[in-house]
């Protein structure tokens, strides 16, 4: 499930800690027209092609250069500045959280350092459990949810794009944990752990948070967009033909959102979790090689857990250990033999991201479904994967 804690605005708190580190990670999860059957004659093709149009990696660098009012209308705008670039369209805005764009922010309380980390890396996937996946759709268990958000059954293809905010994010999170954890005194704030430091929410320090932390929410956002007109430049580039790939619904986690939940507005932090709002899609995301789901939110979760849900199966091992337990090329080995394509930066990446070091997401999903947390609709498996 991840962690979720709510404050009051008035006398509550704001914690960059329990934002994480990697702000506004998520999800786009985009329908293809076409086939499994034409995508799997075409995969070979196909996820070499997107691994060459997407930079992915450790310190990847896009293709895209931006100077710094480019940059400044990226944190400002989010989404808007993409569309209007060439990247997206409208309707990519209307099916994302947020619209894609988290407003009243101040540009000037992101540090240079963050600007600088950001600058080189819209577009880019980035490594770790960041993922591209193309997949077929295998049950439907809510055809009156699924159609409504463009699924109408189960010979149809989906497209699975996992990444963040990339360095610009760390960099605000790491900047305002050290002002935060300066703060403490101040405002007579004892902690335990200091991964949990805070500020007011009404404070300087926890306005001037607020405010950077929804700067790398619409990098983020903006980030996850370039890269889907990408992969729409990439499905034309082998088919020799436009195909027509739209944004089923963008969702995010690691953010903090004033949001009214039963009757009271708070600032609720989702570090690990994802929105789960009645009757707005979910989308939770297995491990490398195995199922994702799309769900369905539910008012149970707004009396349960803040309107929250679980945002993927979450690990059982850590990278390192995972490292030191599989190799890469076993792992590559075994999903090839499945009919998977896979690519990676680094056989590095797929140990430390093995199937075996997650939980069983089947499981996972079975707990929200049963609990109402959040429902299920329709359930995804792998055809073709691109790690960072």
């Amino acid at each position: 499930m991840g962690a979720v804690a709510a404050f009051n605005l008035k006398d509550g708190m704001i914690s960059s800690g329990l934002c994480g580190f990697d702000i506004s990670c998520g999800i786009n999860l985009l329908v293809i027209d076409k086939s499994p059957k034409e995508i799997k004659n075409n995969l070979k093709n196909l996820v070499p092609t997107l691994f060459k149009n997407i930079p992915c990696g450790v310190g990847s660098k896009g293709k895209l250069k931006l100077n710094n009012s480019q940059l400044d209308e990226v944190l400002v705008t989010g989404v808007n500045w993409a569309v209007e670039n060439g990247y997206g369209t409208k309707d990519d805005i209307k099916h994302t959280e947020e619209n894609g764009c988290m407003e009243d922010v101040d540009s000037s309380t992101v540090s240079e350092m963050a600007k600088n980390r950001g600058r080189q890396q819209l577009g880019t996937l980035g490594a770790g459990n960041h993922f591209l996946e193309i997949q077929e759709v295998s049950d439907i268990y809510d055809e009156g949810f699924a159609k409504k958000w463009g699924l109408e059954g189960k010979d149809q293809t989906t497209l699975a794009l996992h990444c963040g905010s990339r360095g610009l994010g760390h960099q605000v999170a790491s900047d305002y944990l050290k002002i935060h954890e300066k703060s403490l005194g101040k405002y007579g704030i004892k902690l335990l752990d200091m991964q949990l430091a805070s500020a007011p929410f009404e404070s300087k320090e926890g306005q001037d948070y607020f405010s950077a932390m929804k700067c790398a929410v619409n990098f983020s956002f903006t980030n996850r967009l370039v890269m889907t007109q990408w992969i729409r430049d990439s499905f034309k580039e082998v088919f020799k033909e436009d195909v027509e790939i739209k944004t089923l619904y963008g969702i995010c986690h690691n953010i903090a959102k004033i949001e009214e939940i039963n009757g009271r507005k708070l600032i609720v932090h989702r570090k690990g979790a994802t929105r789960s709002f009645p009757d707005l899609p979910v989308i939770i995301a297995g491990s490398m090689g195995t199922s994702s789901y799309l769900l369905k939110g539910t008012k149970k979760a707004l009396d349960l857990t803040f309107g929250s849900s679980a945002h993927g199966a979450g690990r059982v091992m850590s990278r390192t250990k995972a490292i030191e337990s599989f190799r890469g090329n076993d792992i590559r080995r075994e999903l090839e033999a499945k009919g998977e394509v896979i690519k990676s930066a680094s056989n590095e990446v797929l140990a430390e991201e093995a199937p075996q070091a997650y939980k069983d997401v089947d499981e996972v999903i079975k707990t929200v479904h049963e609990y109402g947390i959040s429902l299920k609709v329709a359930k995804m498996i792998p055809l073709g994967v691109i790690k960072g």
